[in-house]
């Protein structure tokens, strides 16, 4: 970590001037005791700015979300774990708007300024029988240093939740950042499911805020993969409040540059966090290309490798397998010329020119035997980098993935759904 900025404790509610609460709704299973609702608010006026799914089919919430930071001033954030509400039709939209509408009525505030995230199955609607009577709870609970329930309340097929906060010096006084993130299954570069809160106290405008978030966006989430599939729900919303009593961050300015750092850095740990608790897998896998003949190309390269379902089964069995490597840079649509790639796993050099390298193929295996090791390629053939952090793909996560259908049989109880 660098200098200028240093982790603390608290979470998304860190900063100064916001408050959360999280509760049980049961969601998807009445009478489940575990949390599925939370609400993020800020005492004070903010500004907001958010990353969203790329994929064409988009979940309500989504659309929701999009459209009310148009204005730039969102206040609050309320998110549902457990029903994605994608695929749900002007009823999806219109319950994710009651929402919106409810809690900004009990907060004082206008319906545009709550946005609305939901993660879980898709195409059910939304239980609203059981989610709009915890709205007044959510409200009426909201304290500082909830943080953690927050982070509890969005798992899904998560194992352990995901939170971080740094504090960094403006001008003489402390600005903390916070956040908290969702994610473990379709994962995917582009917002990859998965969902991040992220709060400031640091005095932003609202162009400055996108600026910072979307670069932040590009260096971590967008360079995560799991299983190589993108989900209806992605989300990342930031917001920033100015309750630091710092003086404001100006583009440019030394302010500006520690800042974004230190929110680099929060974004890519989150990032991290979900590679590494991706469903089943076993080991963090970073996958680097120099070389390229553009960084546009390197992209490539490093996608078509962390996304190849032959080259993350290798991973899983401890199979040093170069070739799948090479195979996948070959059709990564990246300029390549065979003779010149480079090969290294785990700092051991695999394949030189195309072709093997002369190296113990067991000094190979203990590295791919590690729980985290780094796939370094080499295109020899300009300066373009660039790098994606991915995982294998075990049996495991095959078998936790087969079905849903127990999810469909509570909502048929719940007259959500006539199908089973």
């Amino acid at each position: 970590m660098a200098s200028g900025y240093r982790k603390i404790k608290g979470g998304v509610v860190a900063p100064r001037g916001y408050k959360a609460y999280a509760v049980g709704a049961g969601v998807k299973t009445p009478g489940a005791d575990r949390l599925d609702m939370a609400l993020i608010a800020s005492d004070v006026d903010c500004v907001g700015a958010g990353t969203f799914t790329t994929n064409r089919v988009k979940a309500a919430p989504v659309r929701v979300s999009q459209a009310h930071l148009r204005d730039g001033d969102l206040r609050a954030i309320l998110v549902n774990s457990g029903n994605a509400n994608a695929c749900t039709g002007v009823k999806g939209v219109e319950d994710a708007r009651l929402c919106a509408k409810v809690v900004g009525d009990l907060l004082g505030l206008k319906q545009s300024q709550v946005g609305v995230c939901s993660t879980g199955v898709i195409g059910l609607p939304l239980p609203m029988v059981r989610i709009e009577p915890k709205l007044h709870e959510l409200v009426g609970g909201l304290v500082r240093g909830s943080g953690t329930s927050v982070a509890q309340a969005i798992m899904t097929s998560d194992t352990r939740h995901k939170e971080i906060a740094v504090s960094l010096e403006v001008g003489g006084e402390r600005v903390r950042i916070g956040a908290c993130a969702k994610g473990a299954g379709m994962i995917n570069p582009y917002m990859a499911t998965m969902l991040c809160f992220v709060t400031t106290d640091a005095r932003l405008s609202h162009g400055l805020l996108k600026e910072l978030v979307s670069e932040a966006v590009g260096l971590s989430f967008n360079r995560i993969t799991i299983d190589g599939d993108m989900s209806t729900n992605d989300s990342v919303i930031m917001l920033a409040n100015g309750a630091s009593g710092a003086r404001g961050i100006k583009r440019g300015s030394a302010d500006f540059r520690i800042f974004q750092e230190a929110l680099n850095y929060v974004m890519l740990e989150m990032a991290k966090s979900l590679v590494c608790d991706g469903e089943r897998v076993t080991k963090f896998v970073t996958v680097n290309v120099k070389g390229a003949k553009s960084e546009r190309d390197a992209k490539k390269a490093a996608e078509a490798v962390a996304n190849s379902s032959l080259v993350k089964c290798s991973w899983n069995g401890n199979d040093p397998n170069w070739g799948r490597i090479i195979h996948a840079i070959g059709y990564s649509g990246a300029v390549v010329k065979e003779e010149g790639v480079d090969i290294f796993i785990g700092g051991l050099a695999a394949c030189l020119g195309g072709l093997e390298a002369d190296v113990s193929m067991d000094a190979l295996r203990e590295r791919v035997a590690c729980d985290a090791f780094a796939i370094d390629i080499n295109l020899n053939l300009g300066v373009g980098e660039y790098t994606v952090y991915s995982s294998d793909l075990s049996p495991e996560y095959v078998d936790f993935n087969r079905s849903e259908y127990a999810y469909w049989k509570q909502a048929k109880k719940d007259g959500l759904t006539k199908s089973v």
